[in-house]
């Protein structure tokens, strides 16, 4: 496919959601009109293609979305998942300096400093609205509220919000990734010690392969000790992935388990952590090249001639036994689009 093609595949993925996801039931992970994480991750991926095109109808499509959002009143239930459409918002206001977006940016940058539970070592807890979760760290935390904190952090020129992001990352890596395959564990506790099912779930990891790029480009800084540390720590995962991928180029959502079913999502977020490794310097050689294509091939089976992406697997908690991931339920959702979305814009 050329990047003309990759545009029209880009613009069904979306388009299905845009239109037709506002139409779903609430609790079916493919609406957009709500503030959650898998709509946040959808719409951070819309900015990332306004980026790279500088096509001004998807900075529209965010700005309208936002204003409809803040009409309503602010979510009552702040927590980890909450958190995940500030960063689109902080990419909006980067661009266009709307002086209402301020106060949301610092009133939830506020809350993730000083209100968000904290774990031992002063994790962030990833507390959801059913479930506290005490003690406990969780791979997709990094994305949904880590990665809004070092990007404001940034354009608003508060050194303590990303020094208060890397630490997260630190910490986060220091006990969710295997020592041994440089795998990512789906979560740690410490109330027990333990990385529960021990599960390197494909779409947890795929959290940090996209997310750690996204960390590393926002800081901007290569010889930063922490961005020196969360690179090595991507490599060991990127070179690991690469031996689990199927033939066909999509992951196990259990990476080191055939008997698990493939996982669309978590391939669309790998594929495009790594592609997006390989154009930034991040990472070299055909294994790499080839292992991205592949996935990207992969993904772009998935979609549907509507536009849906399928073979995506819905919302997973915290597992406390191999079998409770496989079991977890195949169907659409706004993530599944929004990472597909995320990867093609790679490729426009």
């Amino acid at each position: 496919m050329d990047k003309k093609e990759y545009q029209v595949l880009a613009d069904k993925v979306i388009g299905m959601l845009m239109n037709n996801g506002a139409d779903m039931k609430s609790n079916n992970h493919l609406a957009m009109d709500n503030w959650e994480w898998p709509t946040g991750v959808a719409l951070y991926s819309l900015y990332k293609v306004y980026e790279k095109s500088g096509d001004e109808s998807y900075l529209k499509m965010l700005e309208e979305w936002y204003a409809k959002q803040l009409a309503k009143e602010v979510p009552p239930h702040r927590n980890v998942n909450t958190v995940a459409p500030m960063l689109g918002m902080v990419c909006v206001y980067s661009v266009t300096k709307n002086e209402e977006y301020l106060p949301h940016i610092y009133s939830w940058a506020d809350w993730v400093m000083n209100e968000m539970p904290r774990t031992e070592y002063d994790g962030l807890q990833h507390m959801t609205i059913l479930n506290h979760h005490h003690e406990q760290l969780w791979d997709d935390t990094l994305f949904m509220a880590v990665l809004f904190l070092v990007k404001a952090g940034k354009l608003l020129g508060r050194r303590d919000w990303i020094e208060e992001a890397k630490y997260q990352f630190l910490i986060h890596i220091k006990y969710l990734q295997d020592k041994i395959t440089g795998l990512f564990y789906h979560g740690w506790t410490f109330d027990r010690r333990h990385n529960f099912a021990e599960a390197f779930w494909a779409r947890g990891n795929s959290w940090f392969t996209a997310g750690a790029v996204e960390f590393i480009e926002i800081l901007d800084d290569r010889d930063d000790a922490t961005s020196k540390y969360v690179h090595a720590a991507w490599l060991d995962q990127v070179k690991e992935l690469q031996k689990y991928q199927g033939i066909r180029g999509l992951f196990n959502t259990l990476l080191d388990d055939e008997s698990a079913y493939y996982e669309t999502s978590a391939t669309a977020a790998i594929a495009y952590g790594v592609h997006k490794g390989l154009r930034i310097g991040l990472l070299e050689g055909e294994i790499y090249e080839k292992m991205s294509e592949n996935a990207i091939n992969a993904v772009v089976n998935k979609v549907a001639e509507d536009g849906t992406v399928e073979g995506v697997s819905f919302g997973t908690g915290m597992g406390h036994n191999l079998q409770f991931y496989k079991d977890i339920a195949v169907r659409p959702t706004a993530y599944g689009q929004g990472l597909t979305f995320l990867m093609l814009t790679e490729l426009i």
